[in-house]
């Protein structure tokens, strides 16, 4: 615990160290770089396809093509790793999303794809049944629309093996089933994928924080009025995600997830404080496009708000942080 020491003005002046730049490097607690930076990417299919989204300024979809083309600003800016997204067509999907372990899916091509002309490059794939099912839902619905958690994991473990598969280095299964993670460690240790990691995200919250990467992957359509509120945690706990984090460990998980980022830094603080694990935070759609909102309108400096934003986050015990604003963030850490 902090005890206050014996400090007092004016043989103390906290002002000193604020006076030059120099020093306030020197003493600086918490630092942002591209190391921690992991970029969320939405990637759709055909050639040579551009899609912007309108609810998050500067963010598009883009094909496979495209989003190697991409991707060579993002290897040579040294961001370790994206997070893949695929915008899933209307005629492939269905009530139990089964499309998502389709060896031919559009994630399992650009998986293969980026790590085919980027080795060194870091692929993170979603493991969630939502862009894939005909009802917006993570997960199979029984008769009366509740989502069935075990037949809904071992869809999930057959997701998260195709993409092992495809070459993905971290599956991130995002969906909060309960006992997902031994499933899909189980299912990995088996197919011989002992070195692909599980990046849980542990403590996902019912956020309302979600719209626009719901409009960007297609899912907002067909979730309609639906909630996810039955698997997804309530905004007001704390405590509970301790105990989500801890279960997602002790299953096999190599990193955890918090999300969202911002309104959620006390839970970041609490897992790394309490648990002291690799702790990662998705600063998500919402957070990104009110930024963007405000700086378009003038009302707040994007880029100052944004770095301060990420190194809250950094300061909350973040190790990780997926934003939408990682290739913007690497350019001003590179000087660019």
């Amino acid at each position: 615990m902090f005890s206050l020491p014996n400090r007092h003005y004016p043989r103390t002046r906290l002002r000193r160290n604020r006076v030059d730049d120099f020093s306030r490097r020197l003493v600086r607690e918490n630092q942002l770089c591209v190391d921690n930076l992991i970029y969320p990417v939405f990637v759709l299919e055909g050639e040579g396809q551009r899609e912007a989204v309108p609810s998050m300024p500067g963010v598009e979809r883009l094909s496979i093509d495209l989003l190697l083309e991409h991707a060579e600003e993002v290897v040579a800016l040294g961001i370790p790793a994206l997070a893949l997204f695929p915008v899933v067509p209307v005629e492939k999907k269905d009530l139990e999303g089964s499309g998502a372990w389709d060896p031919e899916g559009l994630a399992q091509r650009a998986t293969r794809a980026l790590k085919g002309r980027f080795p060194e490059l870091g692929v993170i794939t979603d493991v969630a049944l939502d862009p894939f099912t005909t009802h917006g839902q993570d997960g199979i619905l029984d008769e009366n629309g509740y989502v069935l958690n075990d037949r809904t994991v071992e869809a999930l473990v057959k997701q998260a093996l195709s993409h092992a598969d495809a070459g993905a280095d971290m599956v991130a299964p995002s969906d909060m089933m309960d006992g997902r993670i031994a499933g899909i460690r189980d299912a990995l240790e088996a197919a011989g994928h002992v070195n692909t990691r599980i990046l849980a995200y542990s403590a996902k919250y019912a956020s309302s924080y979600y719209g626009p990467f719901r409009d960007a992957v297609g899912s907002a359509g067909n979730l309609g009025k639906g909630s996810k509120e039955t698997y997804q945690m309530d905004p007001a706990n704390s405590d509970e995600a301790l105990h989500e984090v801890a279960m997602d460990l002790a299953e096999g998980a190599d990193m955890v997830m918090i999300k969202p980022g911002m309104p959620y830094l006390d839970i970041v603080r609490r897992v790394k404080t309490e648990l002291q694990v690799p702790t990662f935070v998705y600063q998500v759609s919402g957070e990104y496009a009110m930024h963007m909102a405000a700086a378009q309108n003038g009302w707040l400096d994007g880029d100052k708000v944004m770095m301060e934003s990420l190194v809250a986050m950094r300061r909350a015990g973040a190790d990780g942080i997926l934003t939408y604003f990682a290739v913007r963030a690497a350019r001003l850490l590179k000087g660019d």
